[in-house]
């Protein structure tokens, strides 16, 4: 089973790491779909999450994790030395989501947004689902 990345299609910093995540993901293993899309928002749904989230969601062996725990289990499934990334799960989710939080609210202002979603080349088009 893959996992699947849902983002923020009009994020600049999210469209920079879905396409770092793809160039990092040599096995393949995530699929990604953008919040606004269709499937993305029939996943929210699905799992119960607030359309209103403001973070990458990661959905994995029937389970939803988002803010921090989502972005490290990412990380978990990356080559080399970005699996090492993964250790920041011993720090207490209530400290990791308060960074996460910060960044997020202010990833717009710094990074800037796009009009429209990302629109992957045909060779990435596989590993997106809408």
């Amino acid at each position: 089973m893959r996992g699947i990345i849902l983002f923020d299609g009009i994020c600049n910093f999210c469209d920079s790491s879905v396409q770092f995540i793809i160039k990092h993901d040599q096995a393949g293993y995530f699929q990604f779909a953008s919040l606004q899309s269709d499937v993305g928002q029939t996943l929210l749904r699905q799992f119960k999450i607030s359309e209103n989230i403001d973070s990458v969601i990661l959905i994995e062996n029937g389970k939803a994790y988002v803010e921090s725990t989502a972005a490290l289990k990412i990380c978990r499934n990356l080559e080399k030395i970005w699996l090492c990334y993964y250790l920041f799960i011993l720090v207490p989710p209530i400290i990791r989501n308060a960074l996460y939080r910060r960044f997020a609210k202010h990833r717009y202002r710094l990074f800037g947004t796009k009009k429209e979603c990302l629109l992957p080349t045909p060779s990435q088009r596989q590993r997106f689902l809408s």
